[in-house]
């Protein structure tokens, strides 16, 4: 079996990335096509991979300027991004790795996190919702154009793979797909995390700093309440976030494995108020044996499991409204309880998640499709032999 696995970009440490990574110790001789790699920005664990990059490498430096020129110079270079000599391609795919060159007779596997956002959610950006006159049709233009090439190239797929139900009936809305579709949940690394008997005085977020992470509304909650909150990340609302921000609210990035598992498992609580197909995130704090409050829809719905009068048999606390009070009575009520959850059985939760049976519930399901098609293939030629033959006494 001959396998690349194609995943969108390789410029930060997201789940998408989690995903990939252990792709790659499913498969650790297989090569990686991406469209951008920058090895500081992303798991170190790529650097011990064969990556091969698009042209799109020697243009862009970061992922701000990576997604300012995606439409279209990324979509044209992802295109052309060749991977014709492999008879499977394992994808993990947000947006573009669905849009690289094939053979027709390749066995293509996506695991798709969720269609592509900008494409087909573009209400999700502050941008596309606050633009107007010339620049609101652009964006119409583009979207339009976007959602004619994703849509084209995911009927390429023989089979997708989904994070969750919610993304499974996405996929199939979308890209008009009639086959069965399994979901796997993401990967966690547990024991990349550790239980502490020091909980200091601080909440934490962990994320990319974007419009649809809903930041804004934790800070709004946390400059109210004046809590200490710790945010963790960068991303293009940053500026934005900073200046909103009062005194009591931290921001850092760039931080070692070390530091961040230190402040993952000193925390009061990890919030989590954005709507994810699922949140790995949220799921690192649980390794770490703190609860989660977080807005109940979305993957959290499958992960968590939320107070419901027995603390100790719990692992978030979910707050119904993306708004201001909602949030604030959640908050409230972590404060009030978050000594009382049960570490252990926070962190046995997560477990549920690890990466190792992510990991052999991948290769075991692209073994049996390539086994199939290879089954079918012989047998198909068999038959073709057979219609062929010329019995000599005739």
């Amino acid at each position: 079996m001959k396998l690349a696995i194609v995943h969108d970009d390789l410029m930060r440490r997201g789940g998408a990335e989690q995903v990939a990574r252990c792709f790659h110790y499913a498969f650790p001789e297989a090569p990686f096509f991406t469209l951008c790699y920058q090895p500081q920005d992303t798991y170190p664990d790529f650097k011990n991979c064969e990556v091969h990059t698009s042209w799109y490498q020697y243009l862009v430096k970061d992922e701000h300027q990576m997604k300012k020129l995606f439409f279209p110079l990324g979509i044209l270079a992802m295109k052309q991004l060749d991977v014709t000599a492999y008879d499977v391609v394992l994808m993990s795919s947000t947006y573009c790795a669905k849009y690289v060159k094939m053979s027709p007779q390749a066995l293509v596997i996506n695991y798709c996190h969720q269609p592509f956002r900008l494409a087909w959610y573009p209400e999700s950006y502050d941008d596309y919702n606050s633009a107007t006159g010339l620049k609101k049709l652009s964006f119409k233009f583009m979207i339009s154009n976007l959602r004619n090439i994703d849509y084209k190239s995911a009927q390429r797929t023989d089979f997708f793979i989904a994070n969750t139900s919610e993304t499974s009936l996405r996929i199939k809305e979308k890209y008009s797909f009639s086959k069965d579709i399994p979901v796997i949940y993401p990967p966690v690394v547990c024991h990349n995390f550790y239980v502490s008997d020091q909980i200091d005085d601080y909440y934490l977020v962990v994320t990319r700093l974007e419009y649809y992470k809903r930041v804004d509304l934790i800070i709004e909650v946390f400059n109210r309440l004046g809590y200490n909150l710790i945010i963790v990340g960068k991303g293009s609302k940053e500026n934005d976030l900073k200046k909103a921000a009062k005194p009591n609210i931290t921001f850092k990035s760039g931080l070692s494995k070390q530091e961040l598992k230190d402040l993952y498992a000193r925390c009061k609580a990890f919030v989590f108020p954005q709507l994810e197909d699922f949140g790995i995130t949220a799921l690192e704090a649980n390794a770490s044996g703190r609860p989660v409050v977080a807005f109940g829809q979305g993957g959290v719905l499958h992960t968590m499991i939320p107070y419901a009068g027995d603390v100790k048999k719990s692992t978030a606390i979910f707050f119904k409204e993306q708004e201001l009070d909602s949030l604030i009575m959640a908050i409230k009520e972590m404060e009030q309880l978050y000594l009382n959850f049960d570490p252990k059985f926070i962190r046995n939760n997560a477990y549920r998640f690890d990466e190792h049976s992510f990991i052999k519930q991948i290769k075991d399901f692209v073994t049996e499709k390539y086994k199939t098609l290879k089954e079918k293939t012989r047998g198909d030629k068999e038959v073709a032999d057979n219609m062929n033959y010329t019995n000599p006494l005739r």
